[in-house]
């Protein structure tokens, strides 16, 4: 096992490079760049000279490993400077990438965005995991059950419905009609733990969004959960677990569930980095400030380098988690090895 998770560190590294390499390039070659901002009376040598200053006139390669440089080195020890507040590397003047927008260092925005994505998205995740697998397990055991009918007509209606259609449905119900709950998600509210007004008011504007995405993942993974349940409740192996007299509940929980659980980890890996790529319809519905909205809001106004940036985190937690998932394959599956 620990040689195979070294051969796929390695093998990651340069797929990140690969990866990196393309969304500099197809995001570099997009129009503007920071002194097309300018007022218009600023002369044109004045604006080349800028831009000269900035590295907007080197060449591709310099231009990117300058930008990778940062993204790989810099930025994580920034990071883990602020966190831990000490001073690792250059700490005076360190190279950052700067949002074209705000003029601000990117990961300053994201680390400040970080908080109110998970608070919703890393909730969602869980309630639709904790809701998903039991219902799939149970759906498949008692296969054309009353429980399996209204799971299979549940988990059909949230996965075919839309998310903004939900969404707005309970905004229309609870708030408007009911009001029970606030429509918009307040992100400035920090929440005070000695508190309960405070707790609760995040629970109240929480309930919405959290609830949305919870049925639209637990929808999805129940499904699959159900369906890899039913390839294995009938295989061999099952038959001679029950013949050697072992309890129902531990046939199913030991043998089936475990082996059932191996395409259903893949897409649990899957839908983690979702949860820092942000739910951009569900923020945009809920006025939630995560990381969905401000890749919408750095697209919409040209801000190359925070584009670049987020971009490289999903796709970093892509392969991360892709990782995590083939090591969760060998703890599951005992005839899965990898040395």
């Amino acid at each position: 096992m620990g040689r195979y998770v070294i051969r796929r560190i390695l093998f990651a590294i340069p797929t990140l490079f690969a990866i990196s390499l393309i969304i500099f390039a197809i995001l570099d070659l997009a129009p503007g760049d920071p002194t097309s901002q300018l007022p218009l009376n600023v002369p044109v040598e004045v604006r080349d000279r800028i831009r000269a200053a900035l590295g907007f006139d080197d060449p591709f390669l310099v231009k990117w490993w300058k930008w990778l440089k940062v993204m790989a080195v810099n930025e994580p020890i920034n990071a883990f400077n602020a966190v831990f507040d000490t001073c690792i590397g250059n700490c005076e003047d360190p190279d950052r990438i700067i949002s074209w927008s705000s003029r601000t260092p990117a990961f300053n925005i994201i680390i400040e965005r970080i908080p109110q994505t998970v608070w919703v998205l890393g909730l969602a995740t869980v309630f639709g995991i904790l809701i998903a697998i039991p219902v799939g397990v149970i759906s498949a055991y008692k296969q054309y059950s009353l429980f399996d009918n209204v799971g299979t007509f549940v988990t059909m209606v949230g996965y075919s419905l839309p998310v903004f259609f939900t969404g707005l449905l309970s905004i229309v119900i609870f708030s408007v009609w009911l009001r029970w709950l606030p429509s918009f998600y307040t992100t400035t509210h920090v929440v005070d733990w000695t508190s309960w007004d405070s707790i609760w008011f995040q629970i109240r504007q929480m309930i919405m969004p959290v609830a949305v995405l919870s049925l639209f993942n637990a929808a999805a993974l129940s499904r699959f959960t159900r369906a890899s349940m039913l390839d294995n409740l009938n295989e061999d192996y099952v038959r001679t677990a029950r013949s050697k007299g072992l309890a129902e509940g531990r046939v199913v929980t030991i043998h089936v569930m475990r082996n059932s659980m191996i395409p259903v980890v893949t897409l649990i890996a899957l839908q983690i980095p979702g949860i820092f790529a942000g739910a951009i319809i569900t923020e945009q519905i809920f006025r939630i400030n995560g990381l969905g909205q401000l890749l919408i809001t750095s697209i919409y106004s040209a801000d190359i380098p925070m584009v670049q940036t987020l971009t490289f985190i999903f796709a970093f937690l892509i392969v991360v988690f892709n990782l995590v998932a083939d090591v969760t394959y060998g703890l599951l599956d005992p005839r899965i090895r990898y040395d």
